[in-house]
This record gives structure tokens, C-alpha cells and sequence, in this order.
């Protein structure tokens, strides 16, 4: 990446990182309380996550989930992104 970062981008390693986990299960939590459970299918220059087999929850109805299949979530509305990865043996 070129010039300065904005202190809400990720830098280079974390793109990397991104990169590195597409096709495994993601749950990403976003600023307005929902969690949306689903696999990591892209992400573009402006760092938007697509998720595909998606599940959306919202925890004010008691954890009830529904399936929303694929959905873009903009960067800016991202508060945590868990990636389910194996770590590999030392």
C-alpha cells in the first residue's frame, strides 16, 4: 500500500493475513450488535468482506438466527472478524 494509512485500515500483513484465510469460517461482529457466521469468499481494495452460507444473528432475540446466504460487509462497520483457522505444529 501507498502513502499514509488511516488508523482504522489494517496494514499490510493483516490483508495478508485476510488473503490467506478465504474459504474459512469467519464470525464477524459489526458496529450495530448483529454477528454474521459464514465463509470468506473476497475482499476488495477497500477491504469490503463477502461472506457466502451466511447466518446473521442479533443478540437482543436470543441468539435465533436465519440464514442470509451472501452478504458484503463494509470495513468501516467491522468491529471484530474471528477467522476458524488451524495453526499449525511447531
Amino acid at each position: 500500500m501507498n502513502g499514509p494509512q488511516s488508523p482504522l485500515s489494517p496494514g499490510p500483513a493483516a490483508v495478508s493475513f485476510l488473503a490467506s484465510t478465504l474459504s474459512k469460517s469467519y464470525r464477524i461482529s459489526i458496529s450495530d450488535g448483529r454477528i454474521f457466521n459464514g465463509n470468506l469468499a473476497c475482499l476488495d481494495k477497500q477491504l469490503n468482506l463477502v461472506l457466502v452460507n451466511t447466518e446473521e444473528f442479533r443478540l437482543g432475540d436470543g441468539y435465533m438466527g436465519r440464514y442470509v446466504g451472501m452478504v458484503m460487509i463494509p470495513w468501516k462497520w467491522v468491529v471484530k472478524a474471528e477467522a476458524e483457522i488451524e495453526w499449525e505444529k511447531v
